[in-house]
């Protein structure tokens, strides 16, 4: 390509899709600048003078004006008065040997691609996780995704004119990064009347999610290097931020009766945490016994470890009365109690909470002041109200009784129409339903078939550490209505039997 100006190859990086959102002397100013930095265009070249431009493009003057005026300014050209437009001869010698084809960039290799380039150890790490991803539409049978479309936005949407008029501009202001305290009361009172857990307002930390929960305590409680125990299988997001902090998941085995505690003292790793999801596990579904419950708050006290309790959907259980949260049962104040908004309400509106230990509070609260400051005060205090007058229990019993429902349409369809392709379990609660692939089928096929019908399967073996892995899939369906839910199940029996 010729160094020299050439209106035809400007018009064609003008017409880049990146561009096309911007205003004319905007995609003017950045297709020049491209042409620059890519060498099509050596330092010194005279550009043509703005009326010439501004006819050969069919745009008014004033906007190639303003495109070499914001060039000028980048330093990216230079203007003299009588002579015309160039470009910068003293671009520096890096930028111009490279533009010039003199010096190539570095590559390289690995498992890491350009995009990961000049990352640290740890960002190197975060970048080949592949991060977390969440569904960000009703689609079967993405998991974790409650009920949206019955959400009282009538009664929110009050409360939240309620609240900014009551608390006028103060709600524009930084808020507290422990959390609104009208909201740490509620939450307080909530999970004593409900989950048997014993806490105090100047116990709980808002936040934005369980995610943002978890990496607090990886780098709070562990240091770098250092182990914490987790569920095998257990909660992907969970393994994701303990390492993204540097911490080691070591896997300890669930059966019937939740996690293993005989493995967990007979761990040699010197790990003083431990993650469990006790009122239902994840994925299988598991209820943590209660001689387990208080062996845990035993191992805790005697190792002088923690227990993050994670009690996701505690809320949404089917079969007689739930069971308490450890916290409830913890004499020793060992436990950390994680909950979330986004399977009781709606994932959008990104509020969780922690319940901590006295003595972690202070810790804690700082860690997230530098994290991200705080949550949007409003959210915050429109969700106070919507707890204080009811409203908040008053949803979760319809939805814990919808889901119940929905849960009866998933299992009836599994059976009548993936016999002898999966085994479903029955959970006694939660959002989602564990099936297991009979011999003779490959979970990574039946993804594959049924991305072609259009079903999302998102599969168990993932979930699993180490060589042994059930195949299978966790299929979400509180999202769907009865008739999503046949009709989906329809067209993977479909796809996987063709």
């Amino acid at each position: 390509m010729t160094r020299q100006f050439e209106l035809e190859t400007l018009k064609m990086r003008m017409n880049d899709a990146d561009l096309q959102p911007l205003t004319l002397h905007q995609r003017i100013q950045r297709a020049l600048r491209t042409l620059i930095l890519d060498g099509a265009l050596d330092p010194g070249v005279k550009l043509p003078a703005t009326r010439a431009l501004a006819r050969s493009l069919g745009v008014s003057r004033d906007t190639v004006e303003n495109a070499y005026v914001q060039l000028q300014r980048d330093e990216f050209i230079v203007r003299c008065g009588g002579s015309g437009s160039y470009v910068l001869e003293t671009l520096g010698t890096e930028l111009r040997g490279i533009a010039q084809g003199r010096r190539k960039l570095p590559s390289y290799s690995g498992a890491i691609d350009a995009a990961g380039a000049g990352l640290s150890q740890r960002g190197r790490m975060i970048f080949e996780s592949g991060g977390v991803t969440d569904q960000q539409s009703i689609r079967a049978f993405a998991t974790g995704l409650p009920e949206t479309r019955n959400f009282p936005t009538g009664v929110w949407e009050r409360l939240q004119r309620k609240a900014l008029k009551d608390y006028r501009s103060h709600v524009l202001l930084h808020g507290d990064p422990q959390g609104a305290e009208p909201l740490r009361k509620a939450i307080a009172t909530y999970l004593s009347l409900e989950r048997g857990a014993k806490v105090s307002a100047s116990q709980i930390l808002v936040l934005s999610s369980t995610r943002q929960a978890l990496f607090l305590c990886a780098q709070l409680l562990v240091d770098a290097g250092e182990s914490i125990l987790m569920e095998n299988p257990g909660y992907l997001g969970a393994k994701r931020a303990f390492e993204a902090a540097e911490a080691k998941t070591v896997p300890v085995d669930v059966d019937a009766q939740g996690i293993r505690t005989d493995q967990l003292r007979a761990d040699r790793s010197g790990a003083n945490c431990v993650f469990v999801t006790p009122s239902h596990q994840y994925p299988t579904g598991a209820i943590l016994s209660l001689e387990r419950r208080l062996d845990l708050t035993h191992w805790a006290v005697e190792n002088g470890g923690w227990i993050i309790e994670d009690d996701y959907d505690s809320e949404f259980h089917y079969e007689g009365l739930p069971t308490a949260c450890v916290q409830g049962v913890d004499q020793h104040h060992r436990t950390i109690y994680l909950g979330t908004f986004s399977k009781t309400l709606y994932p959008g509106l990104r509020i969780g909470y922690m319940a901590l230990p006295e003595e972690l509070v202070s810790a804690f609260t700082y860690a997230r002041s530098i994290m991200d400051g705080h949550t949007p005060q409003i959210l915050q205090l429109t969700l106070a109200r919507f707890m204080d007058e009811g409203h908040y229990t008053s949803h979760v019993r319809a939805m814990r009784k919808l889901y119940a429902d929905r849960r009866e349409v998933i299992l009836d369809a599994i059976a009548n129409h993936l016999d002898g392709i999966v085994t479903a379990l029955r959970p006694a609660g939660g959002l989602q339903i564990p099936c297991f692939l009979a011999s003779g089928w490959s979970e990574l096929e039946t993804i594959r078939r049924a991305a072609t019908a259009g079903v999302l399967l998102p599969g168990l073996s993932r979930l699993y550490a180490g060589k042994e892995k059930q195949q299978g899939w966790l299929l979400g369906y509180a999202s769907l209505t009865s008739h999503e839910i046949e009709s989906a199940i329809l067209s993977l029996s479909d796809s996987l039997r063709r």
